[in-house]
């Protein structure tokens, strides 16, 4: 959970030394950008634009028959999809809305980090420790296990185990466990209490999970029974998600280094600390040979992932809690997407760290983007608010006024949305999740039409009804007059007489006088 701190930046100071250096030298290697506080070296290599992890296979119709339709062989595994902590979907089919609410599981408890996907299931990790196994087709919650008391990660999930870890195992214990337990009724496979708290999203690879605590700890368990096969001691808290790729482990910690160890030893490859850099909460993500995260001074890190070196840093001026997605848009360039507390989300190049588009939704950011397909989604958190932004523009596709952290995740034919306290399954326009929810969606659509003509029909009627009242109304009402003393033995009354004509009101007054007689 955020603890922001703040420290003094010498940003200017570093980059004009770096300048003077570089003209000793005869060679350009750092140069600052548009912004005080930014910085760029083109001397860091930049791996040639990746192939994004494959698309979703769809079957060409929707599941059907005999076969369930949460069969496709699909997972999202772990925090981030990749393990490199991407947060990236590429589609060959684009989910766009209008999105239709196919079912929603609904709380009061804070959900703060994306479910994971395996099979039928979906695992949902609650704050309060509680983690859910929900149906991907009809949102029935097969079975729900309290945990431990406090949690703030998404779990891991694989071969029909659910991996987590916890900020607290107990009310009132200051440390935390990691648990495995059956995907398919919850029940415990085993348990390691720690002697610290953790909310790093646990990684899965090759039997081995690895995660980080906030006494500066990093683990390598075997995955099917919890036994240490290495620690490694970081500098300060680690509470981001460590990141995997070609057999180094990335992760930043609270004692503003970023570090790279081998996977299979734990040994230290490289351990940096950024200048002026203050602490790292951000997860990284990690592609064309770079390692991407933000930090609380404010900034948006890229360093070469074979040594280290600073490629470029972007300085947003607030805050830089949330993870970044980083992938190369059909049509774009390689790209970071990444919010800040300043209340702006951004599209960075992922090469140089200049922005491509930003859009300023005036609240704090802390959640990472996840993108799907063309889309990008984010959260914001003082209004509860998300968006879905087209990778390449910016402009606004959808908006919600739920969600407060990380967004969603999807299947490729569904996406699963966080509200505050609440997950929605929600459909794209014209895919269906399978032939049963097909014939749900027409059937909805039906009703929701049959709903408004009903409406509709109910507000004409209920306008001539008020208007038959209004109109019987000064119909059977007593006229208004006054006397007046006429002529000797004569008496004038002023009569007033009201009308609803069409909805409009006449009214119009005439004198009539006469005289009494015995």
């Amino acid at each position: 959970m955020p603890e922001p701190v703040r420290r003094r930046r010498r940003w200017l100071r570093w980059l004009v030394a770096a300048a003077a250096l570089v003209g000793l030298l005869g060679g350009v290697a750092f140069g600052a950008t548009r912004d005080e506080g930014d910085a760029f070296d083109p001397t860091v290599e930049f791996g040639a634009t990746e192939a994004p992890p494959a698309a979703p296979a769809m079957p060409a119709q929707p599941a059907g028959g005999e076969r369930h339709p949460a069969d496709d062989d699909f997972e999202w595994p772990v925090y981030g999809y990749t393990k490199a902590r991407t947060h990236t979907l590429p589609l060959t089919r684009q989910l766009r809305p209008p999105f239709d609410e196919a079912w929603a599981v609904t709380g009061r408890t804070l959900l703060e980090f994306t479910p994971v996907l395996c099979g039928r299931s979906i695992f949902l990790f609650k704050n309060n420790g509680a983690l859910y196994s929900i149906s991907r087709t009809s949102g029935r919650v097969r079975w729900k296990r309290k945990l431990g008391n406090l949690a703030a990660s998404s779990p891991a999930c694989s071969h029909g185990t659910v991996y987590n870890v916890l900020l607290s195992r107990d009310e009132g214990v200051e440390a935390g466990r990691v648990v495995a337990v059956d995907a398919d009724d919850g029940r415990t496979r085993w348990s390691r209490k720690l002697p610290s708290r953790s909310e790093s999203s646990p990684l899965l690879d090759d039997g081995s999970l690895f995660f980080g605590t906030e006494d500066g700890t990093v683990y390598r368990l075997n995955a099917d029974d919890g036994a240490i096969q290495w620690r490694y001691k970081a500098a300060g808290e680690v509470k981001g998600a460590v990141a995997l790729s070609d057999g180094k482990l990335f992760f930043g910690d609270y004692g503003g280094r970023v570090h790279a160890i081998d996977r299979n030893t734990g040994r230290r490859v490289w351990s940096v600390a950024p200048e002026g850099a203050a602490n790292f909460y951000s997860s990284a993500a990690v592609a064309y040979g770079r390692v991407y995260l933000g930090g609380t001074d404010g900034a948006v890190y890229s360093l070469s992932a074979r040594t280290g070196r600073l490629a470029w840093r972007k300085q947003t001026g607030d805050f830089v809690y949330a993870s970044p997605a980083v992938t190369t848009p059909e049509g774009g360039g390689p790209s970071v997407f990444i919010g800040s507390y300043n209340g702006k989300f951004y599209a960075l190049d992922a090469r140089n760290g200049e922005t491509r588009w930003s859009r300023d939704v005036g609240g704090k950011i802390s959640g990472a983007a996840t993108v799907i397909g063309d889309l990008v989604f984010f959260s914001e958190l003082e209004k509860t608010a998300s968006w879905a932004l087209g990778v390449n523009t910016g402009q606004t596709v959808w908006k919600t006024d739920r969600g407060a952290f990380n967004p969603a995740i999807s299947d490729g034919r569904r996406i699963y949305f966080l509200g505050y306290s609440s997950v929605f399954a929600l459909d794209a326009d014209g895919v269906a999740f399978d032939a049963a929810g097909a014939q749900r969606r027409v059937e909805r659509v039906e009703e929701r039409e049959q709903a408004a003509q009903s409406a509709r029909q109910e507000r004409e009627q209920a306008a001539q009804r008020a208007q038959q009242e209004r109109s019987e109304k000064y119909r059977t009402a007593l006229h208004g007059h006054r006397h007046s003393n006429g002529r000797k033995g004569r008496h004038c009354h002023e009569h007033r007489h009201t009308y609803d004509v069409r909805g409009e009101i006449i009214s119009f007054t005439h004198e009539h006088c006469h005289s009494h007689t015995e």
